[in-house]
């Protein structure tokens, strides 16, 4: 290869390199702006299906939006009510669980010993860190309280974004002339995006209410709470439903035993279960064309980046990213790089299906 020629590869993939740090390191510092906007666009577009329903039976954009916008204020009041007071009684109650715990603990680690079972390699380790556990969900839920405090202007931007979303499209024509082409590779992305999180609300709504209603059958405390924080974190891809099945697994240790909270994981894992490899397959049409391993990094990266919200968001974001790459032929391998292994050998894009049945 030509010394020059291999001179300026180096020194664009370094410019490149350059320019991604930079701008992650301003994602960062600018977080706590970010993080409602991307939320009101991540509501925005779970609602441009009941949006576009109401305008084909005849609503008129700006009133289908109201009521659109009523409906969202009218769930945010209802989760203000029994997850804010949820949320305050757990908060206010956290270092006597801690206390609980920790004795609940110490009496599981006798029993075992009680059974033959050597112990004392976990004496003096950080193993079974209660406190730590419970301060780990303390801030989760302690971010879930500023994000229901950032409602009221996370509501207001879903209201302007769905006055522009309707417009669009006519905008891009006007502005850049002939864009057919890419608008319709554009509209298969949206489509399908919106598909998936249509279905993933759904799905992680049920999620949430079936855990609510084991745990108050069951007489665990705060079940709202922790059912809303199953239909939060159904949302994340792979580890999300059995990262929520903790909070309600460790209530019932502390107010019970340990074999009643056998049975609440028991429970977990049959709602799970029943939801994720049996209702949700069924009723996603297409795959949103990402590897798992890409999956798994785009969660801990968006983590990171913007915090918990980051988990929520991390399949849009990286969708998002994903459909910019495919856009230019000097980034498409990229884009073919964090698909599943099945795209290699073939040219066709991965989302070609769903446009005309994701707004059923």
């Amino acid at each position: 290869m030509n010394p020059d020629i291999k001179e300026s590869i180096s020194l664009k993939f370094v410019i490149i390199l350059a320019s991604f740090v930079i701008i992650v390191a301003g994602m960062r510092a600018a977080a706590s702006l970010l993080v409602p906007f991307f939320l009101a666009v991540f509501l925005a577009v779970i609602c441009t299906s009941p949006l576009s329903w109401l305008r084909r039976i005849g609503a008129p954009t700006p009133l289908a939006v109201i009521l659109v916008a009523v409906c969202i204020l009218g769930m945010g009041f209802l989760v203000s009510v029994f997850i804010g007071k949820a949320l305050k009684d757990f908060t206010m109650s956290l270092p006597d669980y801690q206390k609980i715990f920790e004795a609940k603990a110490v009496g599981i680690m006798a029993w075992l010993e009680s059974h033959g079972i050597d112990t004392a390699q976990f004496a003096g380790t950080d193993i079974i860190e209660t406190g730590s556990v419970m301060k780990i969900i303390g801030g989760f839920l302690g971010g879930l309280s500023a994000i229901l405090t950032n409602m009221f202007v996370i509501l207001l931007t879903v209201i302007f974004i769905l006055l522009e979303a309707a417009g669009m499209p006519q905008k891009l024509r006007s502005a850049l002339g002939d864009t057919d082409e890419s608008l319709s590779g554009f509209s298969r992305f949206t489509e399908s995006v919106k598909r998936y999180l249509a279905v993933k609300t759904w799905c992680s709504l049920l999620t949430g209410v079936l855990v609510a209603v084991m745990l108050k059958a069951l007489g665990v405390k705060q079940p709202y709470l922790w059912g809303f924080t199953a239909f939060l974190l159904n949302y994340i891809p792979n580890i999300g439903s059995a990262v929520a099945a903790v909070p309600g697994i460790l209530m019932a240790l502390i107010q019970f035993d340990l074999p009643h909270a056998l049975y609440i994981a028991v429970g977990y894992a049959a709602i799970n279960i029943g939801v994720s490899y049996f209702i949700e397959p069924r009723l996603m049409g297409s795959r949103l064309g990402l590897s798992t391993l890409v999956v798994f990094i785009s969660l801990v990266f968006w983590a990171w980046v913007l915090g918990p919200v980051g988990m929520l968001l991390s399949i849009p974001l990286t969708m998002t990213v994903k459909i910019a790459l495919e856009s230019s032929p000097d980034t498409r391998w990229v884009a073919v790089l964090l698909g599943p292994a099945k795209i290699v050998g073939n040219p066709q894009p991965p989302l070609e299906s769903g446009t005309s049945t994701a707004n059923q």
